[in-house]
């Protein structure tokens, strides 16, 4: 028998009830800015983590000022036929003689035409049409009057690059030397080549990195004697072992960069800045930085003062108490430095005898190519890109420094390494180069936001602990070394460090890039260097005056550096400090380079 169908009425109140929370959320305003950046974390993936749009907007707005120049345009015009018709003549008289003068000539640091092979016809004249549209292109990416400025170097930057990739050495049908090389042995160079792709793109895929290059590090870098005597969540600290039977009373303490390995400052024996100040005589402790992970995501830059320089020179102070502490940052671990320097100085913390800062801006407001690939639309590309992953990687990193030398980094390694078949010959500084690390999302955003983009340090704005500080509060003696070609810190923009001080400050600028100008161990052929010193009530001279008085001194700059932290010493040399203060809890945890270095 069927049971009636019992029937449930519906409470109109109730069910107001329950769809109040749902009505109440679609109509608040609501924010999908999370949706935003997983999109421009994915594109960024396919970009390494260059942004389109920073490079459009500055085509755009060369493209349309240019439209609205009609005298430029005219100027262009003009300069492309003339450009034809010296090329044409120039054709015509190479059919003549072998002897026509180029109407063209390279850039004195352009030396992929450097081999007479380039001189035959008809390659002569592949050379000669690659350097005529450069040359109109560098002319057609003048700024133009209304440009930003910044939009018109950074055309002109991509207009270069975008160029090199079509020149005629890149191909090998249009690149004498190949063309000879190939001829000579048969094509077993280039099969030579294609087993040297291979090897790398296997490397690449399986991430092994062949970063060694043969080199260990702890045997053949990295290998001055010491141990690690202090560590955190951030930092290896590694004191070494003393070389004399007296020492420098003051310690040094140095802080390398975080964007690469520490042993920059300790290659091979014969090039190590750390066994040569040893060897001097003094106490030397360095950082080695953690290799951060995604776990690492939100670690502060204000963290890598506290935790890495400040407990540094803590546990210095710990064990050689009553001295003072000669401090060298390198790069931005010179930046680093000068933060914690002006910190100490508005704090009344006196524990410094001197700072010393290798290749380190302290002003950003002109920091040479590297600033192209850094703006509003670059900078919130790159974080939402860092905020997906936690980090900043290796290669994505590395894409930067090599398109700023793509011509030395890529375009000529891969000529000769997978068209002449020829390895590179490694050494102990590529070996290092290779060795990369990871860089915090949170930390390299504030340093990209706070230092790059709004340059707060010398704009008196930096602010530690919601206190502002200032360079011009650090009194100690200051040494400052820029090197002549460096791409990441130009030395005009290290320079600037004399407008933000006003004490006791020496000046060296060697020749060299970035890394080979620091590294530039006494015996080096061809070193030179530049030094000049400004005392407290010196007035203020101009980069290129200063260069055009400062005595210059032929070889390294590490013997003036040496004879400089002496001079800032006690006079009465000590007996070299014990490793580490067991009594104070700092015993030594392992032999150096420590356990840091090896991260992945």
């Amino acid at each position: 028998m069927n049971q009636p169908v019992k029937k449930h009425s519906v409470d109109p109140r109730a069910l107001e009830r329950r769809a109040a929370p749902l009505l109440t959320s679609l109509l608040r305003p609501q924010s999908f800015e999370t949706v935003d950046r997983v999109a421009q974390a994915t594109a960024a993936r396919f970009t390494q983590g260059i942004s389109p749009h920073a490079q459009m907007s500055a085509w755009i707005d060369w493209a349309a000022h240019l439209a609205q120049a009609p005298g430029r345009q005219l100027e262009l015009t003009m300069e492309a036929f003339g450009s034809a018709a010296r090329l044409a003549h120039f054709g015509m008289h190479n059919l003549i003689s072998d002897k026509a003068e180029r109407p063209f000539a390279p850039e004195p640091s352009d030396r992929r035409f450097n081999d007479p092979a380039w001189g035959t016809f008809p390659y002569l004249f592949f050379e000669q049409v690659f350097l005529a549209q450069q040359q109109w292109w560098r002319k057609a990416t003048r700024e133009v009057r209304g440009m930003r400025p910044h939009n018109a170097a950074r055309v002109s930057f991509l207009a270069a690059k975008y160029l090199d990739v079509f020149s005629p050495s890149n191909f090998p049908w249009l690149n004498p030397v190949v063309a000879e090389r190939t001829q000579r042995e048969g094509g077993a160079n280039l099969f030579r080549g294609f087993e040297h792709f291979i090897e790398d793109f296997l490397d690449a895929a399986t991430l092994s990195g062949n970063n060694g290059n043969g080199y260990e590090v702890g045997k053949d870098v990295a290998s001055t004697p010491g141990e690690v005597i202090y560590r955190n969540h951030l930092i290896e600290l590694i004191q070494y072992e003393p070389a004399t039977d007296n020492v420098v009373a003051e310690p040094i303490l140095i802080v390398p960069a975080w964007i690469m390995k520490y042993y920059v400052l300790d290659l091979a024996a014969h090039h190590s800045l750390v066994r040569y100040l040893v060897e001097r005589g003094f106490t030397v402790f360095m950082i080695s930085w953690r290799n951060p992970t995604a776990e690492d995501r939100d670690v502060e830059f204000d963290d890598y003062r506290v935790a890495g320089v400040m407990e540094a020179i803590d546990v210095v102070n710990a064990i050689l108490p009553q001295r003072k502490i000669h401090a060298a940052g390198y790069c931005l671990g010179g930046t680093l430095l000068s933060i914690a320097a002006a910190t100490m100085a508005r704090d009344g913390d006196a524990r410094l005898a001197s700072v010393t800062l290798l290749a380190s801006q302290t002003d950003f407001s002109e920091p040479g190519d590297l600033m192209l690939f850094v703006d509003a639309a670059q900078v919130a590309f790159l974080e939402d890109m860092m905020w997906d992953q936690g980090y900043l990687d290796t290669n994505q990193m590395s894409g930067v420094f090599m398109a700023l030398r793509s011509n030395e980094l890529f375009w000529a390694r891969a000529i000769q390494e997978y068209f002449l078949g020829e390895r590179e010959q490694a050494n102990d500084l590529m070996a290092w180069s290779a060795d990369q690390t990871r860089m915090p999302y949170l930390m390299h955003s504030q340093y990209l936001r706070g230092l790059f983009l709004e340059n707060r340090l010398t704009a008196g704005r930096y602010a530690v602990n919601d206190n502002v500080i200032a360079l011009k509060d650090i009194s100690v003696p200051m040494f400052v070394v820029g090197t002549e070609s460096d791409h990441i810190s130009p030395w005009r923009s290290v320079y600037k460090v004399h407008l933000f001080t006003g004490n006791d400050l020496t000046f060296v600028l060697t020749n060299g890039g970035h890394n080979a100008g620091i590294v530039s161990e006494p015996g080096h052929p061809g070193r030179r260097y530049h030094l000049a010193v400004r005392a407290p009530n010196d007035r203020y001279v101009s980069a290129d005056r200063w260069r055009e008085r400062a005595k210059v001194f032929e070889g390294s700059w590490w013997p003036a550096w040496a004879s400089w932290l002496e001079q800032m010493s006690a006079r009465e040399r000590v007996f070299p400090p014990q490793i580490g203060a067991p009594e104070k809890g700092f015993v030594p945890l392992e032999p150096a380079p420590g356990s840091y270095v090896h991260q992945r």
